[in-house]
């Protein structure tokens, strides 16, 4: 129980000391790129009269495995340079590489933001959409 509870002291104290270190500009900018995706996507999703993302995923277990497919091609890039900067962290500051950290990492930066934004740009592009053509 002791080796299992000093694990998990590494991991928090690892996970912790990431944004003052060195690369902390990957904290603003791989957030920043899974919002972007999920604006685009969100859009998408309007216009072709989908339901919500995260929504789909959640209720609708027919759906699910599509929409998660559909998820992660759109984030793979994402993800991919979201493990590699987080194993140059990993290698420069800790000298050996933990894979549950950087898998933590990638998803609260890189996944998290695509998650919990994708559905809500949708309902806003949807609202625009239908004042776009209220209007004509």
């Amino acid at each position: 129980m002791t080796e299992f509870t000093d694990i998990l002291t590494r991991i928090w104290t690892d996970l912790m000391s990431r944004p003052s270190g060195p690369m902390a500009f990957r904290f603003m900018l791989q957030p920043t790129m899974g919002i972007i995706i999920a604006l685009l996507d969100g859009i998408k999703d309007a216009r072709t009269g989908r339901s919500p993302y995260f929504w789909t995923l959640v209720h609708r277990p027919e759906a699910r495995v599509g929409r998660i497919k559909e998820g992660l091609k759109a984030t793979s890039r994402i993800i991919l340079l979201s493990l590699g900067m987080e194993a140059i962290y990993q290698y420069k500051v800790l000298h050996t590489f933990y894979v549950a950290e950087a898998l933590i990492i990638t998803f609260c930066l890189a996944v998290l933001p695509y998650l919990l934004l994708r559905g809500p740009f949708a309902r806003i592009a949807r609202y625009w959409i239908a004042k776009k053509n209220n209007q004509q």
